[in-house]
């Protein structure tokens, strides 16, 4: 992983992604600075992606059960006032 990559918080990443898409879709930018943001882009996308990735498969380390089967329906379990509640 890059060192910027892990400079930068997966909000952080996000924003400056929905940022950059807001730009493209304006068509405010010219070509050549349309494409440097496509890349950067691009680059912001996998970081996102790499974190959701590594997010998830400490939530399914967390959520295995004694024999070793994964046990996704014990993350998210019904409350009394019907909201989802997350468990650790």
């Amino acid at each position: 992983m890059p060192a910027k990559e892990k400079l930068i918080s997966f909000e952080d990443a996000l924003q400056e992604l929905e940022q950059i898409a807001e730009k493209l879709e304006r068509g405010q930018l010219s070509l050549e600075d349309s494409i440097l943001a496509y890349e950067r882009g691009m680059e912001l996308k996998k970081i996102c992606s790499d974190r959701l990735n590594e997010a998830e498969g400490k939530i399914e380390m967390l959520s295995k059960s004694t024999d070793g089967k994964v046990t996704k329906e014990n993350l998210v379990k019904e409350t009394k006032k019907n909201k989802d509640e997350i468990l650790f």
